[in-house]
């Protein structure tokens, strides 16, 4: 175990000040602690975004700073890694610090298996040096890798497996408005009034666990399900896929967080759909299910924003009242139609995961 004080004490003497990344349940202690020693932290779309953010740091400061993320959005991050911070192109100093989910050894989700067996693969491809720290003896090896760095002037990275960072004062917080429901209220209402032949395809994170979990708690049978426990941020495009080569009305049950990874797939959205594509974007500003950070889409119109890029209707729900009035013209609406739902933080207790994924795929690929 490794006090995340602790750690972030090392960082610093190392006189890393500028952190960067997106969000990762295995790291989120990590992140929270960097908020209370002061630093400057950017939560950032995808992580691709935020190795080039720390190339720019780089060129200015002549310093080296830290990008965050989870081995599964290591693949984002491939690109500028390879073509801008290599040695052979740049050359650019980086800590990355790697959340490692499905390290070989330790049982975890199905969707985190692959990408975990091949992580450390994946950096010896790209030649990245990397340390995998288990205790806190070991954070004395993490000088001599960060200088390695600082010196060769290259990417290196530290893989931190789950329950390794430990922070005994660590709370996830958030403010709830009392106006805004919870997405089991949405939810409730939502299977109520769908049509019994629709495509649900939901984000991964909490969206597809409590749908899940609704329907079977429940003995819910309306609609076919695929749920996006992997692929943060390609739920709209697989849903587009869906729709495009069916009649049947394809519902698009997306994240925030999710929507701003890939946030150019809603060009591609408005420009192909048909009729029958419907996109519901459920907003509560927070990276929600790996430690409530903001993900600043409240600043956002989503109204002029998906106008603008070629939806044809925008519906809003932000209180019961109104649930199921819009969501009936939210359904009979000629999509591309897009709907945003006020959520507050929060999920059901217990909450439970979607397991047999194969069986899940092929129950969705049967005929209605």
């Amino acid at each position: 175990m490794i006090p995340t004080n602790g750690f972030i004490q090392k960082l610093k003497k190392n006189k890393i000040k500028f952190f960067c990344g997106v969000p990762d349940s295995v790291l989120n202690k990590f992140i929270s602690s960097l908020r209370k020693n002061n630093l400057k932290n950017i939560v950032t779309a995808n992580e691709g975004t935020a190795v080039s953010l720390a190339v720019g740091y780089h060129l200015v400061t002549n310093k080296l700073s830290c990008v965050y993320m989870q081995n599964s959005g290591l693949g984002n991050a491939i690109n500028p890694l390879t073509s801008i911070a290599h040695k052979k192109v740049y050359s650019i100093p980086i800590l990355l610090i790697i959340g490692w989910r499905g390290a070989p050894g330790i049982n975890d989700e199905p969707q985190h298996k692959v990408k975990g067996e091949i992580t450390t693969k994946l950096l010896n491809l790209l030649k990245i040096k990397y340390l995998i720290l288990n205790n806190y003896e070991e954070l004395d090896k993490m000088n001599t890798l960060i200088k390695y760095s600082k010196t060769k002037k290259v990417p290196v990275a530290i893989l931190i497996k789950n329950k390794i960072l430990t922070d005994e004062n660590f709370k996830t917080q958030y403010k709830k408005n009392q106006k805004y429901i919870s997405r089991e209220l949405f939810f409730e209402n939502f299977l109520n009034v769908i049509p019994k032949k629709s495509y649900l395809i939901s984000n991964t994170g909490y969206t597809s666990r409590e749908l899940y979990q609704i329907k079977k708690n429940k003995n819910i049978h309306v609609g076919k399900d695929f749920y996006m426990v992997g692929g943060m941020g390609h739920a709209s495009s697989l849903s587009l896929g869906v729709s495009l080569n069916t009649n049947i009305q394809t519902f698009c049950l997306d994240g925030d967080g999710s929507l701003l990874m890939h946030m150019g797939a809603l060009v591609t959205n408005a420009a192909f759909s048909r009729k029958n594509f419907k996109h519901i974007l459920f907003n509560n500003n927070l990276h929600e299910s790996v430690g409530n950070q903001k993900t600043r889409v409240d600043k956002i119109n989503f109204r002029v924003f998906t106008k603008s890029l070629g939806y044809k209707n925008y519906y809003l729900i932000k209180d019961r009242q109104e649930i199921v009035k819009i969501l009936k013209k939210f359904i009979k609406s000629i999509g591309p139609s897009f709907l945003e739902v006020k959520i507050n933080p929060g999920t059901l207790n217990n909450l439970q995961r979607p397991k047999n994924l194969k069986k899940i795929k092929n129950e969705f690929m049967k005929k209605f």
